[in-house]
């Protein structure tokens, strides 16, 4: 693999044994995917996890001296006096102590710390064909698709490396020619809400074999929310880098321009029944409920907003915790909804998810959430969650049970 100058004098550790580390990294990553040299990186997203593998490889590139030498946003973690003053958890000390290392650590190394998985919506905006390095699979699906911007799959460790060097290999989804679509996804459904959204994301790689998506036949131009639950429920089950819609994504004008003028390997449908049976599988059950649990990928201003008109001087009769970034938290206290959610009872929570080591009093109990993806998390954390639309999860919680039709 070619290396300019600069990069061979990084790589030999002239210029720091941080930036060295994290340069072998990228450098052994490119000749394992045969890439031809290095291109400059504008921005990265980095899914920061508390886990104990994750904690030593940040420790360790600080204290070699590295640091972020681009615009680097990180993960959801956990705000401890946050969650200290509205209900006892359960975390264990060496947890904690994880999670307040891990913290350091990244502060350290000069990410922004906005602890959000939608790094996309805000403070980490990539343009058309910028070249990005993007870990977190539902967050590099949207960037690739909805902006055209450039990334990999990549792990939390390449895309640190990424975000230290400013350079990535160029191989894989950075090539013009494997952007194109590969199979044909004719969509006979009715696919209209948010919630059609996640189950068309969660069945369509049921029928593919890590194939980039053309989807046509959908109805009206989708929201941002309805591109945001197809990135990451697309990903839950199947590894699906980016997806084109006709007339809708930007490098699919037409079925040639996504393509590329070829055609494609497969071709598949998704019928109603298709969608029912997914709704099925993921929604059966029915029966008292002790928690709802919304915002994976975090929730946008909209959708607090829908869930503040639905409980609007309601009771809630379950906990509801919703999961957003600080920013929309702060949008949500500015504009009335946190107090309307909270006179209810339910709980607006920026920066964290589900997947944290703090819901033990969760375990073992049975939940709803919107996100098909959510319920596959904490399957792992002993608690079940059934999946239903907003109205549906917010309309259980004021009830305190679930209905099944």
């Amino acid at each position: 693999m070619y290396l300019d100058e600069e990069e061979r004098n990084v790589l030999e550790g002239k210029m720091g044994e941080g930036l060295a580390t994290a340069m072998k990294i990228l450098v052994a990553i490119g000749k394992a995917f045969n890439a031809e040299k290095m291109v400059k990186v504008g921005r990265a997203h980095i899914s920061l996890s508390n886990q104990e593998g994750d904690l030593w490889f940040v420790e360790k590139l600080v204290k070699q001296g590295a640091i972020c030498n681009i615009p680097a946003t990180v993960n959801p973690a956990f705000d401890l006096k946050y969650f200290s003053n509205i209900c006892n958890f359960n975390s264990t000390s060496e947890e904690i102590q994880m999670l307040q290392s891990t913290l350091v650590a990244y502060r350290d190394i000069g990410v922004i710390p906005t602890y959000n998985c939608t790094p996309y919506f805000e403070n980490n905006v990539p343009r058309f064909k910028e070249v990005v390095a993007f870990a977190a699979s539902g967050a590099s699906c949207f960037v690739n698709s909805v902006y055209g911007a450039r990334t990999n799959r990549e792990s939390s460790q390449s895309a640190l490396c990424a975000a230290i060097t400013g350079k990535t290999p160029l191989y894989g989804l950075l090539l013009e020619r494997n952007r194109k679509g590969t199979a044909l996804v004719e969509v006979e459904a009715e696919i209209k809400s948010e919630y059609d959204y996640q189950l068309l994301g969660h069945c369509t790689p049921r029928k593919l074999n890590n194939e980039i998506p053309v989807f046509i036949g959908l109805s009206g131009e989708p929201k941002v929310e309805h591109l945001m639950n197809l990135s990451t429920q697309l990903n839950v089950h199947g590894v699906v880098p980016m997806f084109h819609i006709i007339n809708i994504t930007p490098e699919a004008g037409t079925l040639d321009d996504a393509f590329h003028g070829e055609q494609p390997r497969e071709k598949i449908r998704i019928t109603e029944e298709d969608i029912r049976k997914t709704r099925e599988q993921i929604s059966q059950g029915a029966g008292e409920i002790a928690f709802v649990v919304l915002g994976c990928p975090h929730l946008t201003i909209p959708q607090i907003q829908e869930v503040a008109r639905l409980v609007k001087n309601k009771e809630l009769k379950t906990e509801l915790w919703i999961f957003t970034s600080s920013l929309n938290k702060e949008l949500a206290c500015r504009m009335g909804l946190e107090e309307t959610i909270n006179n209810a009872g339910g709980y607006i929570v920026g920066d964290s998810c589900v997947d944290q080591p703090i819901w033990d009093h969760l375990k073992g109990k049975v939940g709803l959430t919107e996100s098909p993806k959510c319920a596959y998390y904490v399957a792992r954390r002993n608690m079940k969650l059934l999946v239903r639309s907003i109205p549906e999860c917010i309309e259980a919680a004021i009830r305190g049970k679930v209905e099944w039709q």
